[in-house]
């Protein structure tokens, strides 16, 4: 007998492919002519299918307890942002990191660690009784630009028509780059925090220990060795598909396929070895196209398009339904009143400054106004919500003891990073997505408003006939078909009016042709009023002879160009 198998991964498939086929219908709307970012709008939907909402979708009831449901969060979006940082490492030219590494080496070197150090004043000055070395930790999470909502402006109609080429990359590689670098701004404060933290009590070592620690495993066991990992997978994967393309081994799909198994093999691999897979990831992507031969091969392809879509789409629609939306008004770290001005001053005062300062120094940047752009689109999103989870997992293991709870100094740490990166990934996601529809909103509202003033009131009637504009210098005339040739080079006829009739002057039938003013006055004169309905009689069209130039003309009839002569002298 049929029932309901009303299970959750029924409702959960169910759910995410029907919104993915509705915004799909009005994608291109949305998207190219509304400039709305599909993060907002997977974000929003997350919220609506959320148990905070319709109870849809149920995150916690799948994971079974918070840790797994963290757990699951920290992979997925690891496997999201391995993905897109290959892409966009492939997306670059040929060679772009060794050509560009100047203005790449301002933006990741003090251009990031004045941002890190920014962010983290501001959250120290707001939030209250909260360490520095806690701030640092804060800041270093939301420090990185995001690859995904980066997305936006470089990839679009908006990015198309406002956006040069040269700056599109440079941002392409800033926030490709930057997300693995904020490692070492993370550790610091972490190491730090847990050897002096508590004031050397449940760790021995203290300052000394943590620097060291902090430039052998994070500097030289986890960033360099997963650029010098990424750069020799993404070397022989490239020499690889080169010989097999070569011997014609490989097929069109597996080839437009094997940057995403590159993505995914270089996730997994770096992940078993504790080293930073999402570095290595960017680095392999770009050393994957150095001779640019894949990307000018999958230049046109749409399945990379695709794919970012798909899991744009479904990590933000993710994002909305395990964000813990009521800790913004109740939590014991900061009051909403505080929240969100810290917001605003991170978006406006965390990158913006710097870039404005040291915008020189940047050969892609042209002006201030370039400038500005640049330094306000520094997106907050997975890559913050990554180095959240590294944060919580580090937390974690700092109890005294091997025991269940946490040290007394970092007790409130893991609802004081959780409360204040959340609502950061969230504002920025919000404000970066509308950001540019406002924008132009604002721009072409004061032009139609102050277009729609100017117009002159033309009163409107029914049957009134409308005569175009002179084309004279005098834009203001409004000439009728006959006093203006450049508007209409024959005379405007009513619609359904009979053009040959059947009974025509024998007079009109073989006589010659009048001047044109004077046909048109005489068919303008037949017309009836806006408020008349009399027919309108069809005008006696006379019969023209037409001759080709090889044909001797008659003696009886003369050439009109000598008749005219004749009339002139006369």
């Amino acid at each position: 007998m049929p029932t309901l198998a009303l299970t959750n991964f029924n409702i959960v498939v169910g759910v995410l492919g029907g919104f993915i086929s509705i915004f799909g219908l009005v994608s291109y709307l949305l998207k190219e002519n509304f400039y709305l970012s599909e993060a907002l709008i997977s974000l929003v939907a997350g919220v609506v299918f959320s148990p905070h909402a319709a109870n849809f979708v149920r995150p916690l009831e799948y994971a079974g307890s918070e840790e797994n449901l963290d757990a699951i969060t920290l992979y997925f979006t690891r496997l999201v942002l391995g993905v897109q940082l290959v892409l966009a490492g492939v997306q670059l030219p040929s060679r772009y990191l060794k050509k560009e590494w100047k203005p790449l080496a301002l933006l990741l070197g003090p251009i990031m660690t004045a941002m890190w150090v920014a962010t983290s004043l501001l959250i120290w000055g707001l939030v209250p009784n909260l360490p520095i070395l806690h701030a640092l930790a804060i800041g270093a999470c939301v420090t990185p630009t995001d690859p995904v909502l980066s997305n936006v402006i470089v990839k679009g109609r908006f990015a198309d028509h406002n956006v040069p080429k040269d700056l599109q990359k440079i941002i392409i590689a800033e926030s490709g780059a930057n997300d693995g670098l904020g490692y070492p701004f993370l550790f610091f404060a972490l190491y730090l925090i847990k050897y002096i933290g508590d004031g050397g009590v449940a760790e021995s070592g203290g300052a000394g220990l943590a620097m060291g620690l902090w430039f052998g495993e994070t500097w030289g066991y986890t960033i360099i060795l997963s650029v010098v990992y990424g750069a020799a997978v993404g070397w022989i994967a490239k020499e690889l598909l080169h010989y097999c393309e070569e011997r014609k081994y490989v097929d069109r799909e597996s080839f437009l396929v094997f940057a995403f198994s590159l993505a995914l093999f270089i996730t997994g691999t770096c992940g078993m070895i504790g080293s930073d897979d999402i570095l290595a990831c960017f680095i392999a992507g770009n050393v994957f196209t150095w001779d640019d031969w894949f990307r000018l091969e999958t230049l046109d392809d749409s399945l990379q398009p695709t794919i970012d879509m798909l899991l744009n789409v479904t990590i933000f629609m993710w994002y909305g339904a395990v964000c813990p939306w009521q800790s913004f008004l109740t939590n014991s770290v900061i009051p909403i009143y505080r929240l969100i001005p810290l917001a605003i001053l991170i978006l406006l005062f965390r990158r913006l400054p710097f870039i404005l300062a040291l915008h020189k120094k940047v050969p892609q940047l042209e002006g201030l106004r370039q400038a500005t752009f640049m330094g306000f689109f520094g997106p907050i999103g997975c890559s913050a919500i990554f180095y959240l989870f590294v944060t919580i997992d580090f937390v974690t293991t700092l109890n005294p003891n091997q025991g269940h709870e946490p040290r007394w100094d970092v007790a409130n740490l893991k609802e004081d990073v959780s409360v204040i990166v959340w609502f950061m990934v969230v504002c920025s996601v919000v404000v970066h997505g509308l950001s540019i529809p406002l924008g132009k909103f604002g721009f072409y509202l004061p032009r139609t408003i102050s277009r729609t003033l100017s117009t002159p009131n033309v009163p409107f009637e029914v049957g009134a006939r409308v005569f175009p504009r002179s084309r004279s210098r005098d834009l203001t005339a409004v000439n009728s078909p006959t006093e203006s040739r450049s508007v209409s080079a024959r005379p405007v006829f009513r619609i359904g009016g009979t053009i040959i009739t059947e009974h025509q002057d024998s007079s009109n039938a073989s006589g010659t042709v009048g001047p044109r003013d004077n046909y048109d006055a005489s068919s303008r004169s037949q017309e009836p009023g806006p408020g008349s309905t009399t027919p309108i009689s069809s005008p006696n069209l006379p019969s023209r002879t037409i001759r080709f130039p090889d044909e001797a003309v008659s003696n009886d009839r003369e050439p009109r160009g000598r008749r005219r002569d004749v009339a002139t002298e006369v």
